[in-house]
């Protein structure tokens, strides 16, 4: 039996009440493009450092950076990198802002610091495989 799409909105909402996926539930929140695929970050809140990264970059916007969120691992703040595979806690004297959005800003401009610190895995191949 087909659904209806009032039984696709109702079940949108009730999946959207907790936290369905084994992936949510590690994370503890919810993975917001699941919901809605057009959420982006919202610009006006940049940071100084994003800002002049885009422009360095010559994007026109954030690009790979829009899905970074703040998320937590073992109960601490912290933000996936897929180019090491891991979570890169953040320092626990360092405030948070209060909304998601600002957490959000807050871990693409940390993730890329991190990306581009000596302290990054990737540096060490960096080094041993650069041919010039």
């Amino acid at each position: 039996m087909a659904t209806t799409k009032t039984q696709d909105v109702d079940k949108f909402i009730k999946d959207a009440a907790g936290l369905d996926t084994k992936r949510e539930k590690e994370i503890g929140q919810h993975i917001g493009y699941r919901y809605d695929v057009n959420m982006v970050p919202d610009y006006a809140r940049l940071t100084p450092f994003l800002e002049k990264y885009i422009e360095m970059m010559g994007w026109d916007d954030l690009n790979w950076l829009e899905d970074v969120h703040m998320g937590y691992e073992e109960g601490r703040p912290a933000i996936f990198d897929r180019n090491c595979n891991g979570w890169v806690t953040i320092p626990p004297e360092m405030k948070l802002p209060e909304d998601q959005q600002g957490r959000d800003m807050l871990a693409r401009e940390l993730l890329i610091k991190f990306q581009m610190s000596k302290k990054h895995p990737l540096w060490d191949l960096k080094r041993a495989y650069k041919k010039f």
